[in-house]
C-alpha cells in the first residue's frame, strides 16, 4: 500500500475477478496435489480396476486394459514428484493471488509473467487440436496480461523514496 496520502485505491472489479481466478486455481491445485500424494502408497492398477467396476465399465475392453498397463508402470516416486510439483505450483498461485489482494506491484508483474508464459503453449495446442477449454483459458490469459499491463500504474501505484 502506498504511503502517499493522496493515493486512494480505486475499485477494480476486473482485478477482483483475476484475484478470484488465481486463488481458486491455487486452492484446487493444492487439493489435487494432496489427493495425488494420498495415492502414492496405493496399488494404482487395483484402484483403477475398482473404479471401473464402481462405474460399471468393463475393465477388459482394450482401451482400459492399455490404460491399466500404463498405470501399472507409474511408480510411487513418480506420484510423489507429481504431487510435489502440483503443490508447489498451487503455492505459487496462492502467493500471487495474495499479493494481488494487497496490490503489490511484484504480484502484478508475477501475474503478467505467468499468464504471458502460457499464451504460446495454448496457441501451440490450438494449432494442433482445437478445444473450447484451451480457447477459454487462452482468452482469460490474454485478458489478464492486457488488463494488468494496461492498468498497472493505477492498480499498483506505490510511493517511492
Amino acid at each position: 500500500m502506498s504511503t502517499d496520502p493522496t493515493f486512494v485505491k480505486k475499485r477494480a472489479p476486473t482485478l477482483y475477478v483475476i484475484i478470484g481466478i488465481k486463488l481458486i486455481k491455487g486452492v484446487l491445485l493444492l487439493l489435487l496435489g494432496l489427493g495425488v500424494y494420498s495415492l502414492s502408497d496405493n496399488n494404482l492398477p487395483e484402484e483403477f480396476r475398482a473404479l471401473l467396476q464402481t462405474l460399471h465399465i468393463d475393465p477388459e475392453k482394450k482401451f482400459f486394459t492399455d490404460l491399466a498397463a500404463k498405470i501399472g508402470r507409474i511408480t510411487p516416486t513418480n506420484v510423489v514428484w507429481v504431487a510435489a510439483g502440483t503443490v508447489l505450483y498451487s503455492l505459487f498461485s496462492l502467493v500471487e493471488g495474495g499479493g494481488l489482494v494487497f496490490r503489490a506491484s511484484w504480484a502484478g508483474w508475477l501475474a503478467i509473467g505467468e499468464s504471458a508464459f502460457f499464451i504460446p503453449i495454448e496457441l501451440y495446442e490450438l494449432m494442433h487440436r482445437f478445444t473450447w477449454g484451451v480457447t477459454i483459458i487462452l482468452g482469460l490469459n490474454i485478458m489478464i496480461v492486457w488488463y494488468l499491463f494496461r492498468n498497472r500504474q493505477w492498480l499498483f501505484r506505490h510511493h517511492h523514496h
